[in-house]
């Protein structure tokens, strides 16, 4: 692999803050974990100031948390309140955004979208760990181009800043515990592009709407499949 000091003229935090970040998507860490710093810049073969300012970038959005004379640590689980509140948040936004989406189309926003509904499927039905691994990247590409297209900059901030705790949720969840789910997401979507693609403001955002409650319903499932999964032997129930 080429050394991250080898990166152009992007700047090393810059690309530290992407190296991290495909760490969490790959899912090399796990919620609550400790972040030794001293290790990462070995393994990465920097100094350990960019991974400060990259880790630093990633305490905006939630995913580490800074502990007073500890250093960072990787953010808990979400808790099922939490998972809740942040569902319905989406549902407010999430329809909005849809509806006017669908009011401003153009033929390069739907080839973006529709490309990305592609992607998600293939991603969704694909054996190989890499494409699969990738599946939440695509799924947000997907909702932050509606996001834009509204052209409504408050409400593009608005979801924008909740996309932290949603990328907090889907790096450490377990993709796919709820059978079939990334089948499902990925027709889902496919329903809100086709009404994207007829225009339709209204049914763009009750599809977009209806998706965000069935996910709701799939992210409760995983975080109970992940709770499970990390109880001691004794303790699980069938």
């Amino acid at each position: 692999m080429a050394s991250p000091r080898r990166s152009g003229r992007q700047p090393l935090a810059d690309r530290m803050y992407e190296v991290l970040l495909g760490q969490f998507t790959d899912g090399r860490w796990s919620a609550g974990e400790p972040v030794n710093i001293g290790a990462l810049s070995r393994e990465l073969d920097v100094s350990q100031t960019p991974l400060r300012e990259a880790l630093a970038r990633l305490e905006h959005t939630g995913l580490v948390r800074r502990e007073a004379l500890k250093g960072y640590r990787v953010a808990p689980l979400l808790t099922e309140v939490e998972l809740i509140k942040l569902m319905d948040a989406r549902m407010v936004l999430e329809p909005a955004l849809a509806y006017e989406a669908a009011r401003r189309t153009t033929p390069e926003f739907l080839g973006e979208v529709l490309r990305s509904v592609d992607d998600l499927a293939r991603a969704a039905t694909s054996t190989d760990t890499e494409v699969f691994s990738a599946y939440w990247t695509i799924d947000e590409r997907f909702h932050l181009l509606i996001a834009a297209q509204a052209d409504n900059p408050f409400l593009e901030k608005a979801y924008r800043s909740l996309g932290g705790q949603v990328q907090r949720f889907r790096f450490f969840a377990k993709l796919g515990s709820a059978r079939g789910a990334p089948g499902l997401a990925a027709e889902e979507h496919r329903a809100v592009y086709e009404a994207l693609v007829a225009g339709e403001a209204d049914e763009a955002a009750t599809r977009m709407r209806r998706h965000i409650e069935n996910a709701k319903q799939r992210v409760l499932e995983d975080r109970k499949s992940v709770e499970a999964a990390e109880l001691p032997v004794g303790h699980r129930t069938s």
